[in-house]
């Protein structure tokens, strides 16, 4: 399989970085700038459930729509619950899910976006089935093992772990993701390889660390790093460091 690159720039002042994929399958991660939100969701915000206007995140969701070349109604935006369910569908946003953190899909043309602002975005797709999915794992998601009811879903639509590259996108990393130690203990007894130490030398999550190691254990492909800190990188949304603030997306699909 042909390793995937590295994120990538878009034009200037899209707001959007990729991932190409072997087989044809496209995977973007905006950023927060290029859109028309006002502050603090400036300026690319896609949340609409964190206080902004709703008539600015239409028109945010519309321009990354046409950036990947899909309409607007064939993107399909979750409504998130830091959960751990996944839910398999077929059309874009006139079907969109509720209280799911995550799709999956076998149809071309479909585009499935995932919301997060340090929170763990995964794309995922087996280019020889056809399949891919979009996920949203926060910490209660990854540790109640979202990612591995993602193949679950994947592999009922014909996907093989075999056959499937994963990217994980940019969020929180394990030396800024400060948590008590408790919290740090109960979430690596469940995903093994997430403990971390601040770069303050306190408990730490590191929840891609944790995630990729699940995912190969799973018998996955591959599984791609975006190494981007949400915390540090004043390009991306991040809760932690700036609430109130908007969302960026990870978007993927398969074109037809």
């Amino acid at each position: 399989m042909t390793p995937e690159p590295a994120a990538t720039s878009g034009s200037a002042g899209s707001g959007v970085s990729w991932f190409e994929s072997a087989g044809g399958i496209r995977r973007r991660f905006t950023t927060r700038n290029g859109g028309v939100s006002k502050v603090p969701y400036d300026s690319l915000n896609l949340g609409g459930a964190v206080g902004d206007d709703p008539a600015a995140v239409a028109v945010n969701r519309a321009r990354v729509a046409a950036a990947a070349g899909l309409a607007q109604g064939d993107v399909v935006w979750m409504r998130q619950v830091h959960g751990s369910t996944v839910t398999a569908v077929t059309g874009g946003s006139d079907s969109e899910p509720a209280d799911c953190d995550g799709v999956v899909t076998a149809e071309p043309g479909v585009g499935l976006a995932v919301l997060v602002a340090d929170c763990v975005p995964i794309l995922a797709g087996d280019a020889a089935a056809g399949v891919i999915a979009a996920v949203h794992a926060g910490r209660r998601g990854a540790a109640g093992g979202i990612a591995l009811r993602m193949l679950e879903r994947m592999a009922a639509l014909g996907a093989a772990p075999g056959g499937i590259t994963v990217v994980l996108g940019p969020a929180i990393c394990g030396a800024c993701y400060e948590v008590p130690a408790a919290m740090r203990d109960e979430v690596a007894d469940t995903l093994p390889g997430s403990a971390s130490t601040t770069d303050r030398g306190t408990p730490g999550l590191d929840l891609r660390a944790g995630l990729a190691a699940q995912l190969r254990v799973a018998g996955v492909a591959q599984v791609v790093i975006d190494p981007r800190c949400t915390y540090t990188d004043a390009g991306l949304f991040s809760h932690r460091a700036n609430a109130p603030t908007g969302r960026f997306a990870g978007l993927i699909w398969m074109p037809r």
